[in-house]
């Protein structure tokens, strides 16, 4: 069993940045509308327009669902509503700040493939955790860029 996590929070993009919810919800809404013309009306084919859509959501869905984030003294805990990813500092070259967050990487230097083979802690949306989460990682992955 592991100790009390060092520090612990949560990120919930949905509810943390509204302006930016209610411009995605209507950007997913005129999508929709639009692959539903063509689907529907021009390919006369609806299971094209199901399979789309589902893809759009499952792409956009960490940003739908809270995630709770813990740093304990060797590994990361992410966990969401369907999921949970244990890794140790170990597995990380170095980590930067980001837009949304912190980019964990495999690399010893930032890299292209971060997004896919990285891990990102995404803060909350008044970033309070972010001085604390910056001197974790300093003092356990080391190289910051």
């Amino acid at each position: 069993m592991l100790n009390e996590p060092l520090i612990n929070w949560i990120s919930f993009p949905l509810i943390d940045y509204k302006k930016r919810s209610l411009f995605l919800i209507l950007f997913i809404l005129i999508i929709s509308l639009i692959v539903w013309y063509i689907t529907f009306t021009q390919w006369k084919s609806p299971v094209f327009f199901y399979i789309g859509m589902a893809l759009l959501i499952f792409e956009l869905l960490p940003y739908f669902v809270p995630t709770k984030y813990l740093l304990f003294e060797e590994l990361i805990v992410i966990k969401y509503p369907f999921a949970k990813v244990e890794k140790k500092y170990s597995e990380f070259g170095c980590f930067y700040i980001d837009n949304n967050g912190i980019m964990l990487s495999q690399f010893s230097r930032p890299h292209r493939l971060d997004r896919f083979r990285g891990q990102s802690l995404r803060f909350s949306g008044d970033k309070s955790e972010k001085d604390i989460v910056i001197a974790i990682l300093k003092e356990n992955i080391g190289a910051k860029f």
